[in-house]
């Protein structure tokens, strides 16, 4: 069988995953559990396995290698466009159709296009950040180290104590009532995983009635993404885990900064905020942006590096740190399908399959999310 006819077989099967994943919407934001036609949907748009190749075709091993980043990239996209469809509460069109542009693009490109130079919309470098990342690149840091920077900051600290008392990190019956406790609890180690989470929460409270579930959802994949690229970088690429986690942070914030920035620009023409064109925002802009706010805070190149390999969404990043993002980006957005009961653990684990993480990472990595449908 050929690579074209295998690749066109695939092709067929995507696109009619693609179709079959436009779902009726619940009136508060979650999608109708249908769960029959979502869990097919998902599977048929998960890759087949590639055939088995002479070692001598090079050339067809390097279109086969092509074809199947492409396939890849379609079932990051839709899964990822399925987030959108939760964290909008409407149906959003595939992946492949965007909206068409109007002058209202024009003025949020404007906007976005020195965003750290409108303080309305660009988050300040969070203040105890540099003395932060300081302690946290030293492996000989204590946990007193630790707590006196936090308890330096009154409002990283109230956020730390909501965060280590969230479902998501909270582990233990009891409440976690002091910063002290907190330090105890969580160790070095924990402390390192949370922080950039608890420095950088309060930016994602979005205000106003328009799509108010927005900014909860994009919090909830954010986190999920970063914890999952922080996993991927220990397990898998032997990067910095702490780097990877603030980089999913980074996109989150973004992703934040640019829907306020298109929704006001709608409200200010009276124009209802339309989700399918934010959305076109949000896959144009939001790389720049969160390069932006890295550069205005004084992270490092790596940093930059990463972000700017998000830019091709159809190819795998040359660096560490880039594929520990789209990994982390990828995966975060099906923890939250999985944990809002959108798709469930047998689509979940297929679909996770389609990253092909060697040596059962991917599993390993998708059970440290300790994801708890709802």
């Amino acid at each position: 069988m050929s690579i074209w006819f295998t690749a066109s077989l695939v092709g067929i099967a995507l696109l009619v995953g693609i179709m079959a994943l436009r779902r009726r919407v619940r009136p508060r934001g979650g999608i109708a559990p249908d769960s029959t036609t979502q869990v097919a949907a998902l599977q048929a748009a998960v890759p087949e396995p590639a055939p088995a190749r002479s070692d001598g075709d090079e050339q067809e091993a390097e279109a086969s290698a092509a074809a199947a980043a492409a396939e890849q990239a379609g079932v990051r996209a839709e899964t990822l466009r399925a987030l959108r469809e939760v964290a909008f509460g409407v149906t959003m069109p595939p992946a492949t159709a965007a909206p068409s542009a109007d002058e209202l693009c024009g003025a949020v490109g404007e906007i976005l296009a020195n965003i750290v130079d409108k303080p309305n919309y660009a988050p300040r470098r969070p203040m105890q950040l540099p003395r932060l990342m300081q302690a946290i690149n030293d492996e000989s840091a204590s946990r007193r180290e630790f707590s006196q920077i936090i308890a330096g900051d009154p409002a990283l600290a109230g956020n730390l104590l909501r965060l280590a008392n969230s479902p998501f990190y909270r582990h233990s019956p009891q409440a976690v009532e002091s910063l002290d406790r907190a330090v105890d609890m969580l160790g070095t180690e924990g402390l390192r995983s949370m922080i950039a989470a608890a420095l950088l929460q309060p930016v994602f409270r979005v205000s106003g009635a328009s799509y108010a579930l927005f900014g909860d959802v994009t919090w909830e994949h954010s986190l999920y993404a970063a914890a999952a690229a922080e996993a991927h970088a220990a397990l898998v690429e032997d990067a910095d885990p702490f780097a990877g986690q603030l980089l999913a942070l980074l996109i989150g914030l973004a992703t934040i900064v640019i829907f306020s920035v298109a929704r006001d620009q709608f409200l200010a023409r009276n124009r209802a905020p339309q989700p399918a064109l934010i959305a076109t925002l949000i896959d144009a802009h939001a790389v720049s942006v969160a390069r932006q706010v890295a550069t205005s805070w004084a992270l490092s190149e790596r940093i930059d590096t990463a972000l700017a390999e998000q830019l091709d969404a159809q190819t795998t990043p040359a660096t560490a740190l880039g594929r520990c993002l789209q990994f982390g980006e990828f995966v975060g957005a099906l923890a939250v399908l999985r944990g809002r009961g959108v798709i469930d653990d047998q689509t979940a684990q297929a679909v996770l399959q389609s990253a092909d993480i060697a040596n059962g990472a991917g599993e390993r990595i998708w059970a440290r999310l300790n994801i708890t449908p709802r």
